[in-house]
Protein backbone atom coordinates (compact mmCIF):
# COMPACT_ATOMS: atom_id res chain seq x y z
CA UNK A 1 0.00 0.00 0.00
CA UNK A 2 1.20 3.17 -0.84
CA UNK A 3 1.25 6.75 1.26
CA UNK A 4 -2.10 8.12 -0.77
CA UNK A 5 -3.93 5.10 -0.02
CA UNK A 6 -3.05 4.83 3.29
CA UNK A 7 -3.67 8.34 3.79
CA UNK A 8 -7.12 8.32 2.09
CA UNK A 9 -8.60 5.28 3.94
CA UNK A 10 -7.56 6.84 7.61
CA UNK A 11 -9.27 9.91 7.11
CA UNK A 12 -12.13 7.88 5.02
CA UNK A 13 -12.27 6.36 8.97
CA UNK A 14 -11.90 9.37 10.95
CA UNK A 15 -14.35 10.69 8.88
CA UNK A 16 -17.18 8.18 9.39
CA UNK A 17 -16.25 8.10 12.85
CA UNK A 18 -17.14 12.24 13.16
CA UNK A 19 -19.84 11.59 11.54
CA UNK A 20 -21.15 8.83 13.87
CA UNK A 21 -20.61 11.18 17.16
CA UNK A 22 -22.58 13.85 15.10
CA UNK A 23 -25.35 11.15 14.33
CA UNK A 24 -25.31 9.93 17.89
CA UNK A 25 -25.58 13.48 19.43
CA UNK A 26 -28.29 14.89 17.33
CA UNK A 27 -28.96 18.36 18.06
CA UNK A 28 -26.26 18.57 20.78
CA UNK A 29 -23.85 17.94 17.75
CA UNK A 30 -23.63 21.28 16.81
CA UNK A 31 -21.51 22.40 19.78
CA UNK A 32 -19.07 21.15 18.24
CA UNK A 33 -19.20 22.82 15.26
CA UNK A 34 -16.19 25.41 14.89
CA UNK A 35 -17.47 28.66 15.57
CA UNK A 36 -21.16 27.67 17.00
CA UNK A 37 -19.98 27.10 20.47
CA UNK A 38 -18.04 30.30 20.71
CA UNK A 39 -21.45 32.13 20.27
CA UNK A 40 -23.61 33.50 23.46
CA UNK A 41 -26.15 30.87 24.42
CA UNK A 42 -28.91 33.22 23.64
CA UNK A 43 -27.63 33.55 19.95
CA UNK A 44 -27.26 30.03 19.69
CA UNK A 45 -30.83 29.09 20.10
CA UNK A 46 -31.91 31.05 17.07
CA UNK A 47 -30.60 28.24 14.90
CA UNK A 48 -31.96 25.06 13.69
CA UNK A 49 -28.89 22.93 16.02
CA UNK A 50 -30.60 19.43 14.35
CA UNK A 51 -30.27 20.70 10.92
CA UNK A 52 -27.17 21.66 11.73
CA UNK A 53 -25.75 18.41 13.03
CA UNK A 54 -27.53 16.67 10.12
CA UNK A 55 -25.51 18.55 8.11
CA UNK A 56 -22.63 17.87 9.36
CA UNK A 57 -22.89 14.66 9.47
CA UNK A 58 -23.97 14.21 5.71
CA UNK A 59 -21.17 16.18 4.79
CA UNK A 60 -18.51 13.69 6.92
CA UNK A 61 -19.94 10.69 5.12
CA UNK A 62 -19.59 12.62 2.03
CA UNK A 63 -15.97 13.29 2.87
CA UNK A 64 -15.63 9.54 4.00
CA UNK A 65 -16.86 8.32 0.78
CA UNK A 66 -15.10 10.50 -1.53
CA UNK A 67 -11.70 9.87 0.23
CA UNK A 68 -12.72 5.74 0.49
CA UNK A 69 -13.83 5.36 -3.12
CA UNK A 70 -10.25 7.31 -4.17
CA UNK A 71 -8.21 5.12 -1.50
CA UNK A 72 -9.44 2.09 -2.81
CA UNK A 73 -9.15 3.07 -6.52
CA UNK A 74 -5.65 4.25 -6.03
CA UNK A 75 -4.96 0.44 -4.67
CA UNK A 76 -6.36 -1.40 -7.35
CA UNK A 77 -6.09 0.52 -10.21
CA UNK A 78 -3.21 3.76 -9.89
CA UNK A 79 -2.06 5.84 -7.22
CA UNK A 80 -3.30 8.76 -9.09
CA UNK A 81 -6.80 8.51 -7.90
CA UNK A 82 -5.80 9.04 -4.10
CA UNK A 83 -4.40 12.51 -5.58
CA UNK A 84 -7.50 13.58 -7.21
CA UNK A 85 -9.54 12.32 -4.12
CA UNK A 86 -7.69 15.20 -2.13
CA UNK A 87 -7.95 17.47 -4.01
CA UNK A 88 -11.56 17.12 -4.03
CA UNK A 89 -12.28 16.23 -0.19
CA UNK A 90 -10.05 20.00 -0.34
CA UNK A 91 -12.19 21.75 -2.75
CA UNK A 92 -15.33 20.70 -0.58
CA UNK A 93 -13.92 21.32 2.38
CA UNK A 94 -12.94 24.55 1.15
CA UNK A 95 -16.29 25.44 0.23
CA UNK A 96 -17.48 25.12 3.75
CA UNK A 97 -15.41 27.26 5.69
CA UNK A 98 -16.12 30.86 6.64
CA UNK A 99 -15.15 33.21 8.80
CA UNK A 100 -18.05 35.13 9.61
CA UNK A 101 -20.69 33.06 11.44
CA UNK A 102 -23.77 34.94 9.67
CA UNK A 103 -22.11 33.43 6.29
CA UNK A 104 -21.64 30.11 8.26
CA UNK A 105 -24.35 29.39 9.64
CA UNK A 106 -26.99 32.17 8.66
CA UNK A 107 -29.43 28.97 6.26
CA UNK A 108 -29.85 27.35 9.80
CA UNK A 109 -31.62 31.04 11.35
CA UNK A 110 -35.18 30.35 12.65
Amino acid sequence: MNIGTTTCLMLAGLFLLIALIFALLKEKGAMLISGFNTLPKAERLKYDQVKMSKDMRNSFIIWATILAVGGLLSFFIHNYFAIISLIVWLFLFLKDVHFDPEKAFGKYRL
